[in-house]
């Protein structure tokens, strides 16, 4: 049966009634789900308030087109059908909790002679699962422990009474160094190895006052049948079991199960701390990150995380502590707020992991930051720059005999090659092979139009050559009166020298240096740029050239043909109505037949 759904407009028509709403866009996805303890009031809010609603709800709003509801009996239902909702469809609105990991279970199996080993796959038909674990490290130590305390099989034989009673098994390795007792051979009964088993429980269901009375009344047991090798067994194993139980403990062992909650809370994200408390030992630690979506409160925030942690790690705990006041604790969660005492104590361990968490992800996020600008702080410090040089430009000139002299510039932002915003120059005041010229020529010409267009200036400007080059920059500069308002270097080919203006001496950068790396790449890019738009303009020469040699064909034709048919090699294969079209029929006529003549 469908859920009840309405429109936008009839919102007022929803029940006075606790329970959960589901909003969805006009391609009919889910976009929200959320409680309350009335469905009218709560959906109306989202419609009838114009102020004190941020902007990303209102975005929210405006894309609703339907609204479901289901109706349940309590707060604490809607709070359960929320979460269970959320982690389905994982709506693009709702709070994410950032962690889609698998944790790790212990399983007990349901087999004769029951194994416990860890996993990450539940399949209930297999036997009881106890976690799931937030540490590996922790799971591992309760199994460890385990297996120090009892004799318990890891073989995965097939240990039923007809198997063993066939001695179609022998004993193992683990066997003769004392891990297992031999029942695969009969050497064990499935009654004593129970026993074990029923222990083995207790300390992973967190009841270690129960093993310990077991191995105390063990050994007394067995000192009193002087015994004493079997009663120095039983008191190592509970002086191991006091031992593990003494590093976890934190509050009074009488104390009941509990769970403790604490938020931290930064602009975008929350950082949430779970202790799961038992026998005054933690027997859990988890923090999580929650990314906001709708500017949500603490309070919201919180209790989210506790529904949906609560649900993931099993708690059936009755009380929980948390770090903020909440006036109306949902019915069925009993929330409460410790002032003094160890359960305040616990409050602060927890505050202390949620804080220690939010400080190693952001110094985590500042350091992926400071890695990537970490060159451009490299060359802002081997410069001695005022700002970081997250904008470069460097010039190269290029020119073969005079020939199709050419500049070029390049651009880098943040390090990385804006290839949008390079530039080709033809040099236009210039006669002849003089680079120092050109130089003083495309950096006034760059230079003057971001000035024009009010566009912004780089942090840093590169000059492909040595002291000459670099002067004749500086004297564009001057000319615009932006001398001294951008810093300008040159480097040098030969050896790789960085020039300052009115520098006698280079400075010295490490060769090795990173910063140094970066402005040979920037120079050998704009090198490489100008390289091939010199070498496009004399290879559009040289085809030029070809169609120069027919009769009656001049520059201006034959710039035309190579603008239409983009090459010589498609002018060749074009047919001779196709050359008439573009230059007309007398010289198309002298083109097909020049070009096509044996």
């Amino acid at each position: 049966m469908q859920s009840p759904s309405y429109l936008p407009a009839n919102h007022n028509q929803l029940p006075d009634l606790p329970g959960v709403y589901r909003y969805y866009n006009a391609e009919d996805v889910l976009i929200y789900v959320g409680k309350a303890k009335n469905l009218k009031k709560r959906v109306s809010s989202y419609f009838n308030k114009n102020t004190g609603i941020n902007q990303k709800t209102k975005k929210m709003v405006r894309e609703i087109k339907k609204i479901e509801i289901t109706i349940v009996n309590s707060e604490f239902d809607a709070l359960l059908l929320e979460n269970n909702l959320i982690k389905k469809s994982q709506p693009k609105y709702n709070i994410l909790l950032k962690d889609d990991k698998t944790y790790p279970y212990l399983l007990l199996t349901n087999e004769h002679f029951p194994r416990i080993y860890s996993t990450r796959r539940v399949i209930p038909s297999l036997g009881t699962y106890f976690g799931p674990f937030a540490s590996v490290k922790a799971m591992n130590n309760v199994l460890e422990l385990i297996h120090s305390l009892f004799t318990l099989r890891t073989c995965r034989l097939d240990l039923s009474p007809e198997k063993i009673s066939s001695s179609k098994y022998k004993v193992c390795l683990e066997y003769h160094l004392g891990n297992c007792k031999g029942p695969c051979e009969g050497l064990q009964d499935e009654k004593s190895y129970l026993a074990d088993i029923e222990q083995a429980k207790n300390i992973l269901k967190g009841n270690l006052g129960i093993a310990k009375s077991y191995f105390k009344e063990k050994m007394n047991e067995s000192a009193a049948q002087l015994d004493f090798e079997s009663a120095q067994s039983f008191k190592e194993k509970l002086d191991s079991l006091l031992n593990y139980h003494a590093k976890s403990l934190v509050i009074n062992p009488t104390t009941e199960s509990l769970d403790v909650f604490t938020i931290v809370s930064e602009e975008k994200f929350a950082f949430v701390n779970y202790l799961r408390i038992k026998n005054g030992a933690i027997t859990l630690s988890k923090t999580v990150e929650l990314k906001k979506k709708l500017d949500e409160p603490d309070q919201e925030l919180l209790l989210t995380a506790i529904i949906r942690l609560r649900d993931q790690f099993l708690s059936d705990a009755k009380e929980v502590l948390v770090n903020l006041d909440f006036e109306d604790s949902p019915e069925g969660l009993s929330l409460v707020q410790p002032k003094i005492g160890d359960k305040r104590k616990l409050i602060e361990l927890s505050l202390k992991n949620a804080l220690y968490y939010k400080k190693e992800k952001l110094s985590f996020a500042d350091e992926g930051k400071d890695k990537k600008n970490r060159v451009l702080l490299q060359l802002k410090k081997d410069l001695s720059l005022n700002e970081l040089p997250n904008h470069i430009e460097c010039f190269d000139n290029s020119n073969i005999q005079g020939t199709n002299p050419v500049a070029s510039m390049v651009c880098f932002l943040n390090g990385k090659p804006a290839k949008k915003e390079y530039r080709h120059y033809h040099i236009k005041t210039v006669v002849g092979p003089d680079d120092f010229a050109s130089m003083e020529e495309v950096v006034y010409r760059r230079y003057k139009r971001l000035v024009s267009e009010e566009k912004p200036l780089p942090k840093l400007i590169v000059i492909d050559g040595g002291k000459g080059q670099l002067s004749s920059a500086v004297s564009a500069l001057r000319d615009l009166d932006l001398y001294g308002k951008i810093p300008i270097i040159g480097i040098a080919k030969r050896l790789e020298e960085i020039y300052f203006p009115l520098d006698q001496y280079p400075i010295y950068i490490d060769k090795k240096s990173e910063s140094l790396r970066l402005i040979q790449r920037i120079r050998d890019e704009a090198h490489r740029f100008a390289i091939t738009f010199h070498r496009d303009l004399r290879s559009k020469g040289a085809l030029n050239s070809k169609l120069l040699f027919i009769e009656g064909i001049g520059e201006l034709t034959a710039q035309k043909l190579l603008k239409h048919f983009r090459s010589y090699k498609k002018i060749e294969a074009a047919s001779q109505d196709e050359i008439i079209n573009v230059i007309g029929n007398d010289k198309g006529l002298k083109v097909w037949e020049a070009i096509h003549k044996k």
